[in-house]
């Protein structure tokens, strides 16, 4: 794997979880299956259970026969070695393939970065390269030192002065900090949004003003950066018995997973549309 990739993969998975914030940490209890997440990031996660990984991690406990606690902490640098690793819970629901901090179970899902506009601005955006992104107002997601793919490859068409960062984590006294940047869509402080495809879709579908949500094409020049992920759940390396349940589950659920994925906006690349 060349450095490129590696940091590719390290900058998407920043956006699931590598956090290293207070920590809701209790005893636990007997039997319960112990889950890793944010607290305050839809569509991913929350305390109130309102995201997609809280209706996956019910689904999973349920067929385990396991009551389900969270350990919840923002998902900035070191979650996975802070939660996971460290003992205080037992899976995450959301991981990149090829982040290897984790033992990872098959992928349950595939996704890509998206663009996101408003639908009356009728701009049928689709390629990284189209002409217009170097006069439209571009925003993006930060997350830290690493790039993510979209700005990587705006970069390299010399694309910079136009391309305004939004923090991935923000204000956490607010609801969902990475919806800061679809708001400015919605309100017009820029033209595009290039983000990760299922923070887009979500977000756009309860959106007050109709957006265009459109998987970004015409990647192949830009390789090694990624454009389109597989995600799979991870557990301590070891923990060979809950990755096979694990892995069962997801090939005896993976219709119910689908639908929740839908329901949430999330596009789905063909490979999970078509199982």
């Amino acid at each position: 794997m060349t450095r490129i990739t590696t940091l590719s993969i390290v900058a998407f998975a920043s956006i699931f979880g590598m956090a290293s914030a207070p920590l809701n940490f209790r005893a636990a209890v007997k039997d319960e299956l112990r889950v890793c997440a944010d607290p305050n990031n839809l569509p991913f996660s929350n305390r109130n259970d309102d995201g997609f990984e809280n209706r996956i991690a019910e689904l999973v406990a349920r067929d385990l026969h396991r009551p389900l606690s969270y350990v919840f902490a923002i998902q900035r640098d070191n979650f996975v070695k802070k939660t996971l690793n460290a003992g205080l819970c037992d899976l995450v629901i959301g991981l990149p393939v090829g982040f290897d901090e984790a033992d990872l179970t098959r992928p349950y899902y595939e996704s890509e970065y998206a663009f996101v506009y408003r639908a009356d601005r009728k701009l049928a955006l689709h390629s990284i390269r189209d002409k217009r992104l170097s006069k439209l107002k571009i925003g993006v997601h930060l997350i830290g030192d690493a790039d993510t793919p979209p700005i990587a490859a705006l970069t390299r068409q010399g694309i910079v002065r136009n391309v305004v960062g939004y923090m991935m984590y923000g204000d956490t006294s607010r609801p969902n900090p990475p919806a800061r940047l679809i708001e400015a869509v919605e309100n017009g402080s820029v033209d595009v949004a290039a983000v990760w495809g299922p923070l887009g879709g979500y977000f756009a579908k309860h959106s007050p003003v109709p957006l265009e949500v459109t998987p970004i094409t015409d990647v192949s020049g830009f390789g090694p950066l990624l454009f389109k992920y597989q995600i799979a759940m991870g557990v301590r390396y070891g923990d060979d018995a809950l990755k096979a349940q694990l892995n069962r589950i997801l090939v005896n659920r993976k219709a119910e997973i689908r639908n929740i994925l839908q329901n949430y906006g999330v596009p789905l690349a063909a490979s999970t549309k078509q199982e």
